[in-house]
């Protein structure tokens, strides 16, 4: 007989927006619920996130006016994903507004609309987005549970705490949706506490082992069930090379130690499914002085070349395709690629929202980034032949005197001109030239949000056997499962709006 150290009605792995989802959901619905981070903050890649919820068709995009439905996301969704996943395609359009509204029911919880275009040009796109997101939450309305939340990437990556500040973003999300939950009064929540193993009694299962900090070892029971919500396999090197999962866990932008994989090896241990474990949610990265990697998000000027010299892509398109091109011209000739910009900005900035940022000088410092008066003596310096460079920016700013892409199209979807200020010099803001020294080259690597491969799931979350039979007792969610939206990524938000949702509908099964 096993000795349990805590007893519950549901169990809960990991911290980000849809562990937290799936605990309220709990909690609030009379079931004694403990969740469980191994490490010492809340939040995970959520807290790091802008905080976007693609949660189509809700009372959020009515009230902002926006025209959008269940009926168009499901239009979209199908002109992307085709027949796969069609049951849990339909699942998660038709849920997402009744979690939206269950959400909101709280006091803690209110969310507004933000633009932000969704990411292909298909049947139900939104060319201003439908994404929605948690309203900025001041610091002090937290009180103690503020520390509790992990901060944005600069911050945290320092080594220091939350500031005293409005969060913002996905921690704003992360700080509501705690609120919510600690208000029940239902919850346990427990942070460097390390899942290590699941419990199966009877082909069910019941509970885990976990690690604490000091060295010692619980067990948990569920009598619901236990819903894995602990990220992918990023942060694993070992895993990605396992799986050839392309880039490099030094460049993931998961913090530090806390996708690994452990609830992924721990669900194939007792006989789950995986699928996808070679995908991730892709992003150029900004190669950091330290050798991490920095989140490309919008790049709005310069050009990209590979290590010869030559244009490849188009800069400006969502950061998901941007990681696929460089995946499908060739990791050996693509990583690394070099960021070529100019001075126009007023001095070594990159043209470019990157998360986290470090001063130019340190990245200078570094040879992160190098600096040269001429293109050719930039060729130079960065190791491609200095007439192939020379010729690829001229023929750049040709494309930017005539407001034509005429290689790869930049600044003819709405997404490409979105973080591209108003330049009325310019046919096509998204086509500034590069001709004002002196001249920059920034390393450019392969950089994902996160892996999106997992175990296998259905339209509550169950997890599968290879058989498609569900385990009993064991649900998943968010990148420790498979995702909805296979090799696509299409919109801002969708990794959270699938996390929330399918976690929700994980406890409506518990509960059911």
């Amino acid at each position: 007989m096993q000795d349990w150290t805590i007893r519950c009605d549901v169990l809960v792995v990991g911290s980000g927006g849809g562990a937290l989802t799936g605990a309220y959901a709990a909690a609030a619905s009379g079931l004694d619920t403990v969740v469980v981070e191994k490490t010492a903050l809340l939040g995970g890649t959520s807290s790091y996130s802008g905080g976007a919820m693609w949660l189509p068709g809700t009372a959020v995009q009515e009230r902002a006016g926006l025209d959008d439905s269940t009926d168009q996301a499901r239009t979209y969704l199908r002109a992307l994903l085709g027949e796969a996943e069609s049951e849990r395609q339909e699942a998660f359009v038709a849920t997402a507004p009744v979690l939206v509204d269950f959400l909101e029911r709280d006091s803690h919880i209110e969310f507004e609309y933000r633009p932000f275009p969704d990411y292909y040009r298909a049947p139900g796109r939104k060319d201003a987005g439908r994404s929605i997101n948690a309203v900025d939450l001041p610091a002090g309305e937290l009180g103690e549970l503020r520390e509790l939340i992990r901060p944005e990437p600069n911050t945290d990556r320092a080594g220091k705490p939350q500031p005293d500040t409005t969060l913002i973003g996905g921690r704003a999300l992360i700080g509501r949706l705690l609120l919510a939950l600690t208000s029940t009064g239902r919850a346990d929540v427990r942070t460097r506490t390390a899942a290590r193993r699941l419990i199966v009694e009877d082909g069910r299962v019941v509970g885990i082992e976990a690690a604490t900090a000091d060295g010692g070892s619980l067990t948990i029971r569920a009598e619901r069930g236990v819903l894995l919500a602990a990220g992918g396999i990023e942060g694993n090197q070992v895993m990605r090379d396992d799986n050839r999962t392309p880039g490099d866990a030094r460049w993931t932008m998961g913090p530090a130690g806390a996708n690994t994989g452990d609830l992924i090896a721990a669900a194939v241990e007792i006989g789950a499914d995986t699928a996808l474990l070679d995908e991730a949610w892709w992003c150029p990265g900004a190669e950091m002085p330290d050798g991490s990697g920095s989140f490309l998000v919008g790049v709005r000027g310069g050009i990209l070349v590979d290590r010869t010299g030559v244009r490849y892509l188009n800069e400006a398109q969502p950061y998901d395709q941007f990681g696929r091109a460089m995946i499908a011209h060739g990791v050996e000739r693509s990583v690394p690629s070099y960021l070529v910009f100019d001075s126009a900005e007023g001095g070594p900035a990159l043209p470019s929202i990157a998360i986290p940022e470090a001063p130019a000088r340190d990245h200078l410092d570094a040879g992160t980034w190098v600096t040269a008066a001429t293109i050719e003596e930039l060729a130079d310096r960065i190791g491609v032949p200095g007439d192939t460079l020379g010729d690829t920016v001229e023929r750049f700013n040709d494309f930017s005197k005539r407001g034509t892409d005429e290689d790869f199209h930049r600044g003819e979807d709405p997404y490409d001109a979105f973080f591209c200020p108003p330049n009325a010099d310019l046919a096509n803001p998204a086509l500034r030239p590069v001709a004002t020294g002196p001249f920059y080259a920034a390393r450019i690597i392969l950089s994902d949000l996160g892996t999106k491969g997992g175990v296998r799931t259905d339209v509550d979350a169950r997890v599968l056997r290879a058989d498609g039979t569900a385990i009993d007792g064991l649900y998943a969610a968010g990148n420790t499962s498979a995702s909805l939206s296979g090799r696509v990524y299409p919109g801002p938000g969708v990794p959270l709006g699938t996390a929330m949702t399918f976690a929700y509908r994980a406890v409506g099964h518990m509960i059911g």
